[in-house]
């Protein structure tokens, strides 16, 4: 029998998100209804609501969130109802060639809950990244859902779903920092510096032109922050890596400019990912013999090129033996009903993260 919950929406493009009474069916096969106990506030979800990913409204937001099975479809045998939970926004299929070939990671039909959430007055609601968590249940794919210890705070596996993993992973998975690297991140969300430090990192170089984002920076393992906005970035890099530029450089941002500078930062033979996730209007003109005589790697890093049965139960076993401080990303718990003043909050820089508590 379909419930009835409070859930976030943004029912069109510039206008406000608020509550509404959402309508959530009962799980078909292969699918699950999760109670939602936390859910990070993500740029992702300002995006949907900006209407910057689609134009698919009305959308119910949230995505990077933790909670309980409530209940499961037929055909599901790896949860139960009771689990505790991260959600994850790429199910992955077991059949496709990246599968086959042992690079689930690269899953090319990951999916979602084939039903549809809706308004009670039967209008279908898309859910960010297929999750839609900013409500008290929401119904995912089986494979959108993680066990994981129940004995963390859901506030601080909530975040894991989405940005601190893409963070961790750009560093860990994607570019493959490994002990004595030097490493720049342009960007500091936090998580790629702290993915670094993880990795054995000798040298973290942490850029923002925000200073109480360079501050935190620090705090999370950077070696040298320094404010891009006063200092010439590439130049600086340079300089503290013994004039050669860093082995692997993560551009947490997304855009041209910062590319650039990620991308003549590094050594020769070194590493560029791009974690930041650009717009569909965005151009990069780099010298083609530039990137020919470089050499090294440019990679994309797609949500840290994570595994999620694999890299979730291992952080969250990493957060509770005190080597991974998750919890240095929640900045403050918040209710659903403050969802909209939280992307203020973000926009304007004085979060890390707000985590909606339920």
């Amino acid at each position: 029998m379909s419930q009835q919950v409070r859930g976030v929406v943004a029912r069109a493009k510039g206008e406000e998100a608020g509550i509404e009474t959402i309508v959530v069916p009962d799980p078909g096969r292969g699918e699950a209804v999760v109670g939602v106990q936390a859910c990070g506030v993500c740029h992702t979800d300002l995006h949907y609501k900006q209407g910057g990913i689609s134009d698919e409204f009305p959308f119910l937001l949230g995505h990077e969130a933790a909670g309980v099975v409530e209940s499961v479809g037929e055909d599901v045998t790896d949860v139960a109802p009771g689990d505790f939970v991260v959600l994850n926004w790429r199910a992955v299929c077991g059949r496709c060639r990246a599968c086959l070939r042992g690079r689930p990671w690269y899953c090319f039909d990951t999916h979602n809950a084939k039903q549809r959430m809706t308004l009670t007055g039967g209008m279908e609601l898309a859910p960010a990244l297929g999750i839609g968590a900013f409500a008290e249940k929401t119904l995912v794919a089986a494979g959108q859902r993680t066990k994981v210890d129940p004995a963390v705070s859901p506030a601080v596996a909530g975040p894991l779903g989405c940005g601190v993993m893409a963070g961790i992973g750009a560093a860990i998975n994607t570019g493959n920092v490994g002990r004595g690297d030097t490493v720049a991140v342009i960007g500091c969300g936090g998580a790629a510096v702290l993915g670094s430090a993880l990795a054995g990192a000798a040298q973290i170089i942490a850029a923002d032109v925000d200073d109480r984002k360079v501050e935190t920076a620090t705090d999370l393992g950077a070696t040298t922050a320094i404010n891009s906005r006063d200092t010439e970035l590439v130049q600086a890099v340079r300089d503290l890596t013994g004039g050669f530029g860093a082995d692997v450089v993560i551009d947490a941002v997304g855009r041209p400019e910062t590319y650039r500078q990620a991308f003549y930062a590094r050594d020769l033979a070194g590493t560029v990912v791009l974690a930041g996730v650009p717009t569909p209007q965005m151009l990069l003109e780099l010298p083609l013999l530039d990137v020919f005589g470089r050499g090294g790697s440019l990679k994309s890093s797609w949500y840290g090129d994570c595994l999620p049965s694999r890299d979730f139960p291992m952080l969250i076993d990493l957060h509770r033996q005190g080597r991974l401080a998750l919890d240095a990303f929640v900045t403050e718990a918040i209710g659903l009903d403050e969802v909209e003043k939280a992307f203020t909050r973000m926009h304007s820089g004085d979060v890390l993260r707000s985590v909606v508590v339920l």
